[in-house]
């Protein structure tokens, strides 16, 4: 069973940058892609970006692109770790964000994707204008 955990959130301003980083436990992670959501009070999970391990093949919500970077470590055993560098932080970017895990999907994620086989607990950003 695949276990995320994520890390990384904090206060930030506007304009500036964080990292955030999800930790996963559990399986030889080379076939998986990976991904990041954010979810806002109330809302579903909404994807913002994902990885396919393997090829290191990306994806990102329009919403995000030029401002949010996805990478993952190069770490072939049961533990792997991907981030998410977010720079030019907008307060539209306040959420719980969420990394989730797929094994051998055959596309990547997208926008409007909103399940994944794992979830981790979250990390809450928080963006001040």
């Amino acid at each position: 069973q695949v276990q995320l955990e994520e890390s990384g959130g904090r206060a930030a301003q506007a304009g500036g940058s964080l990292r955030l980083s999800c930790t996963a436990r559990g399986r030889t992670f080379s076939n998986y892609t990976m991904g990041w959501f954010r979810q806002y009070p109330g809302k579903d999970r909404e994807f913002v970006a994902a990885i396919r391990w393997e090829t290191g093949n990306t994806n990102y919500a329009d919403s995000v692109k030029g401002r949010f970077t996805i990478s993952r470590d190069n770490a072939k055993d049961a533990k792997t770790t991907i981030y998410l560098q977010m720079d030019n932080l907008k307060p539209e970017d306040a959420a719980v964000y969420l990394c989730g895990a797929w094994s051998s999907r055959a596309t990547m994620p997208g926008s409007g994707d909103t399940a994944s086989e794992a979830w981790g607990m979250g990390t809450l950003v928080t963006v001040s204008a």
